[in-house]
């Protein structure tokens, strides 16, 4: 998809950046900040996990707008909700095996939870984890049940992962993940 065709897509477009605690958050930085340069305006949900991986105010300063951070966020009244209205698309990257184990069961005991269960629009999820967890039943049986239930999934990846080992469980690049993005909005208007 060309630049001109991916800014006509995003232009304005409230888009919701999850972000779980996977090592690949890192390269959500480089997510966020093509979509701020196409003209989409990206708020950014992260978990406690993922603040440990990437601070807060590297999105904060990509955006320009307060990261949420938990479901007592003094940004928000009712973070979960507020989140999940604004937006247009929801995309969690990396999604971490315990973020679809929650999404595919409909839990919701933190913020990230939460306003997956109260989004309405189109969910877009990038898997991020070891091949071993990745190929493990119960994933795949969850990665089956959000598909059923109308998530976009993009990647993972074949390749060297975090620990070294090579397979599948890496993110999609960021590249993918904003074509992804891109696809959920159709033809522009």
């Amino acid at each position: 998809m060309t630049p001109d065709n991916r800014a006509a897509r995003l232009k304005n477009k409230e888009i919701l950046i999850g972000v779980c605690g996977g090592i690949a958050a890192y390269k959500t930085a480089e997510l966020v900040s093509a979509l701020v340069k196409l003209g989409a305006r990206p708020t950014v949900l992260m978990t406690e996990a993922a603040t440990k991986l990437v601070a807060p105010k590297t999105f904060e300063a990509l955006t320009r707008r307060a990261v949420a951070l938990s479901m007592w966020d003094a940004n928000f009244v009712h973070p979960h909700i507020e989140l999940a209205r604004q937006a247009d698309v929801f995309c969690v990257a990396p999604a971490t095996a315990n973020i679809m184990a929650k999404a595919a069961y409909g839990l919701a005991d933190d913020l990230m939870s939460s306003t997956i269960l109260a989004f309405t629009g189109k969910l877009i999820l990038a898997p991020a984890m070891n091949s071993a967890m990745w190929n493990k039943p119960a994933t795949q049986r969850n990665l089956r049940q959000l598909i059923d239930d109308g998530c976009l999934v993009v990647g993972p990846d074949d390749g060297r992962l975090s620990c070294g080992e090579s397979g599948v469980g890496r993110m999609a690049a960021p590249e993918a993940i904003l074509d992804a993005i891109c696809a959920a909005f159709g033809d522009a208007a």
